[in-house]
């Protein structure tokens, strides 16, 4: 069971919305946002999927190696 956070039930604001693009965007942890949000990282993911966003982090080289 997941903790309770500030906005528990509430629904998604446009204003939510931008904000969870953005951080998206800003390659943000899911643990960030839902942070910043007052959501639980549960709830930021299955958001993120119903309204297309991606979580993935981009511009990462993959395994974490770095090129010299």
């Amino acid at each position: 069971m997941s903790k309770s956070t500030r906005n528990t039930g509430k629904a998604w604001s446009s204003g939510d919305m931008r904000e969870l693009r953005q951080l998206a965007r800003e390659n943000t942890p899911t643990r960030v946002i839902g942070l910043k949000l007052g959501r639980t990282e549960d709830a930021v993911r299955s958001k993120a999927a119903e309204e297309s966003v991606s979580l993935k982090p981009t511009n990462q080289s993959p395994s974490g190696t770095h090129h010299k």
